[in-house]
């Protein structure tokens, strides 16, 4: 075992028939002085990271009765648990429901398919479109209670603008303002309610109706992204039809970019697409192309992945819960419990938020990616990359929300020009992805920030391009110091979006560089994260090694 094999795979990362030869490999770093003197930093920084916010979470603490209230009985060594944050309860505590409707759906696919081959032996999987669209309405039945009339309604008008436009241009159009508006007016509305549309239809309103999550509307943020696919997938597909070849296996780009004939893009295979049970809920996010090229092409899946995905999404589950159980940041940070905290104590609070903000949208992502797996579909791979080893911005949103970030590049980034013009369509792109998480001016101001603060690692790449330095001696360590701003500036534009807020950031800032305590955490925060830095260029640097390549 190397370290390489914790980097999470996928599929556009490996070429292994690109492995540098020994001549043009970099020289590995990894038992030089420099670098072993990084270790050393490494051993002294990590404990104590882990140790502030775990004393900060302690009984004994003066703080402590502000936020114990929101602490629930935990199950590790006695301890309590901070599950105060709303989003992150809702999956954690209906997991073993989760876990009993996923066994269930693949247990009736399961049995369905058996019963199917016996009488015939299909080239695809097609067959089981009609289940899936039957297994979804259940789904959604019993999700969405009688809302489920309002998504139907919905994602038929939307099937119906793509289907009458076909190849006219009015038809992205179409898409794009009925789903935008759509958005729009769930939040106004609130997901409308029967009555208010109609009296006749008020007793669906009743709870007895409601299902076990009425908010339908919250999901559909999901679903919107899955009715633009379609319709932009059929729209290409009626103007530069393409085909492929019978028996050529198709890599996750080819499945996107390469288009199905006209009658592929039926009410059937759509409505199996937008409500694909596994992936309903929160992604991640598959193009319509690629979703019926798995049915069409089936993938071979082996049970060692799964088994393999299985362990690391149990091993990110424990961390979360070990996380949860010692260090209470969460219910320190909504309480504003931090009187009297020093700078450094400040810091970490700030730093451990967004570790379990990426913990808690990585573990749903990866439990309904296993459900998807285990059905025999290979959804794109959410955050490829952890939290604590990214220092470009670019690189960042790339793996972060993968899935995302490659249907924003297909819908809306290339379409706008690309790299014609980047910033005037990152700003664009990232104003549509704050719009599209939540019509509020914290997550506006937080698309904005991000935009804002691409703008140095754009400049620095075009002033100093790696093709003419990267030999020089002084290249590796100016770009370190590059990467280390770009890490402040996404911990700020992430602590505005998801966490603490403009009025909590400025409460931060004013720690952090208006007393002279801060400012000598400031100091060591930057020589810390510049050997953070160093290590993550020789990762990358080790993965080229062996074949991994990333935009990451």
């Amino acid at each position: 075992m190397t370290i390489t094999d914790l980097t999470v795979k996928i599929p556009s990362s490996s070429r292994s028939t690109s492995i540098p030869s020994e001549s043009s490999r970099k020289p590995s770093r990894w038992g030089t002085v420099e670098f072993k003197f990084y270790y050393v930093i490494l051993c002294l920084a990590l404990p104590l990271m882990i140790w502030i916010p775990i004393t900060l979470s302690d009984p004994s603490h003066p703080n402590y009765p502000q936020y114990q209230y929101k602490l629930w009985q935990g199950w590790l060594f006695g301890r309590n648990l901070d599950n105060s944050d709303s989003q992150y309860r809702s999956f954690r505590n209906n997991i073993p429901i989760l876990t009993g409707v996923a066994f269930l759906f693949l247990l009736l696919k399961y049995s369905w398919n058996k019963l199917y081959l016996m009488s015939k032996i299909p080239g695809d999987n097609l067959h089981l479109i009609p289940l899936n669209a039957a297994l979804s309405l259940i789904f959604l039945l019993a999700l969405h209670g009688s809302s489920i009339l309002k998504l139907v309604i919905v994602i038929t008008i939307n099937f119906i603008i793509a289907k009458t436009c076909k190849s006219s241009k009015f038809g992205p159009a179409l898409t794009w303002a009925f789903n935008i508006g759509i958005l729009f007016m769930n939040d106004r509305y609130n997901g409308y309610r029967f009555g208010a549309i109609t009296p006749s239809l008020e007793f669906l309103d009743q709870e007895k109706y409601e299902g076990f999550y009425p908010r339908w509307h919250i999901n559909f943020n999901i679903t919107m992204l899955r009715l633009v696919s379609f319709s932009m997938d059929y729209y290409w597909a009626c103007r530069k039809p393409n085909s492929v070849e019978v028996g050529i296996s198709l890599d996750e780009r080819q499945r996107q970019i390469t288009s199905h004939p006209h009658e592929m893009y039926s009410y059937a295979n759509y409505f199996s697409y937008a409500l694909y049970s596994p992936l309903y809920i929160a992604g991640p996010i598959m193009t319509f192309n690629d979703f019926l090229w798995q049915f069409r092409r089936p993938l071979t899946i082996t049970r060692s992945s799964v088994l393999g995905y299985l362990i690391r999404f149990i091993g990110c589950l424990l961390t979360m819960e070990a996380v949860l159980h010692f260090m209470y940041v969460v219910a320190i940070k909504d309480t504003r419990a931090w009187a009297s905290d020093s700078p450094a104590q400040i810091g970490m609070l700030g730093f451990w938020n967004l570790i379990i903000v990426w913990l808690k949208l990585l573990l749903p992502w990866r439990f309904f990616r296993l459900w998807a797996l285990v059905d025999g579909i290979d959804p794109p791979e959410n955050m490829v990359r952890c939290m604590a080893n990214n220092y470009s911005a670019f690189g960042f949103w790339r793996s972060w929300h993968r899935s995302y970030n490659l249907w924003i590049i297909r819908y809306i980034y290339i379409p706008l020009g690309g790299m014609k013009n980047v910033f005037v369509n990152s700003v664009l792109v990232f104003t549509f992805v704050a719009l599209w998480h939540d019509l509020t001016f914290k997550l506006l101001a937080w698309g904005w920030l991000v935009s804002l603060f691409i703008l140095p690692e754009m400049l620095a790449r075009y002033f100093l391009p790696a093709s003419r330095y990267s030999s020089t001696s002084w290249y590796r360590h100016v770009c370190a110091l590059g990467g280390v701003a770009n890490i402040l500036l996404m911990i700020t534009a992430n602590l505005v979006g998801f966490v603490i807020g403009v009025d909590g950031l400025r409460f931060f800032l004013n720690e952090l560089v208006g007393t002279f305590a801060g400012v000598q955490f400031l100091i060591g925060v930057v020589f810390c994260l510049f050997v953070g830095v160093q290590l993550m260029f020789e990762y990358r640097e080790e993965e080229m090694r062996k074949g991994i390549y990333r935009r990451c």
